[in-house]
């Protein structure tokens, strides 16, 4: 094998999906098709077909189907399925993947990236705050089997440090088992604002996490939301009808699109990305935001004060003073004081610019290729010639 001593023959990497779409599906597949162009790894997506990117794994995908966790004839299967190609690495890109693929860590080096928490984990208890509210008894049981797992496979890789953290003082998953990978997008045309931000863009499944009634309540307040400014909303779930009635304060200047599978497209023809989550990792829309130029408000929940460059609530890459970037999550007044100052600004291109080469150093898929293809040489024990 070109670029190893020794080696005659290219690393296999079997990625693991249980899902056909979000955040783990879309990093798997731009990972997968950066690998592939590198021409130095041979990988095979086993998994549902992807909703989005199909295209770009043709002739490196496996159907493979886990429905449920419980299911334990199609997590033999799956294993069946991925002892047959013979890989490497195998890399377990969801929670459900993690759990099928710690059996096949006596044959295979296995790797799992640690995508988020789930859904009812406070961000003060996520952060090791005394007293926090705790997550509910089924929630901790999923969080005990995930910490079991993590102690199982070679490698978890965490896109956020602040998940490093938890799995590490929460979860007590010996540091040196975790790995810190960000995220990657695609690559964007950069299209900058032109003139002050009116176009905000809310990007998510409409849960109570995402934020969204908080974002609402914030641009209703008097004084936020100048009147030839808008807000569209992508995405589709449970707290849509309630979302819609909190919208109606706002006068028809929200717009709810639904589900969309060209959301990059989406946000460049928008001024600002307003993402106001009560919990959050390392969301994937804040990074493609940033590669399109694009200015973002957002709560201070999990990575996200690292992905926009902030020291602290206050600071980050904007132009708007003391106030910066980030809200506590859950507070209206202080998202309604960020998007007030977002609206103020009068060179937004300047936050977008910074942006956009930020997410350039952090989440380009190349970037990401060569960082887990030095950690798959790693596990295997190949050093790079001299």
């Amino acid at each position: 094998m070109s670029g190893f001593a020794g080696e005659v023959r290219r690393l296999r990497v079997a990625y693991l999906l249980t899902q056909d779409s979000g955040g783990p599906v879309d990093v798997t597949v731009r990972l997968a098709q950066a690998l592939l162009a590198s021409g130095e790894v041979d990988v095979r997506v086993f998994g549902p077909v992807p909703r989005r990117g199909a295209e770009a794994l043709d002739g490196h995908h496996e159907l493979v189907e886990v429905g449920d966790k419980a299911d334990v004839r199609a997590g033999w299967r799956a294993r069946a399925a991925l002892r047959a190609w013979r890989p490497d690495v195998v890399h377990a890109q969801d929670r459900r993947a993690g759990l099928v693929s710690a059996g096949l860590r006596w044959r295979h080096k296995v790797v799992q990236t640690y995508h988020g928490v789930p859904d009812d984990v406070g961000e003060a208890w996520f952060r090791g705050v005394p007293r926090a509210a705790r997550p509910s008894a089924y929630t901790r049981t999923v969080l005990a089997a995930d910490a079991v797992v993590a102690r199982a496979v070679h490698r978890t890789v965490v896109p956020a440090r602040a998940m490093g953290r938890f799995l590490s003082t929460r979860l007590r998953v010996p540091g040196a088992r975790l790995v810190h990978i960000d995220n990657c997008v695609e690559p964007a045309h950069v299209q900058l604002p032109v003139g002050p931000v009116r176009r905000l863009v809310f990007v998510g499944l409409l849960v109570e996490r995402k934020g969204l009634a908080t974002l609402l309540a914030a641009l209703a307040l008097p004084g936020v939301m100048p009147a030839d400014a808008t807000l569209t909303v992508i995405g589709d779930g449970p707290e849509r009808v309630r979302s819609e009635e909190l919208a109606r304060a706002l006068g028809g200047r929200v717009e709810f699109l639904g589900f969309r599978t060209d959301v990059p497209d989406l946000l460049r023809h928008h001024d600002a990305l307003v993402l106001p989550s009560t919990m959050e990792q390392q969301p994937l829309v804040v990074a493609e935001a940033m590669a399109a130029g694009k200015p973002v408000v957002a709560t201070d929940t999990g990575g996200v004060a690292d992905m926009l460059g902030c020291g602290s609530p206050g600071g980050g890459l904007s132009g708007w003073g003391d106030v910066g970037p980030l809200a506590a999550p859950g507070d209206v007044d202080q998202l309604a004081a960020r998007l007030r100052a977002l609206f103020a600004d009068p060179d937004p291109a300047r936050t977008g610019r910074l942006l956009a080469e930020r997410a350039r150093e952090l989440f380009a898929p190349d970037v990401c290729a060569r960082r887990h293809l030095a950690l798959y040489r790693e596990l295997m024990g190949w050093e790079p010639a001299a």
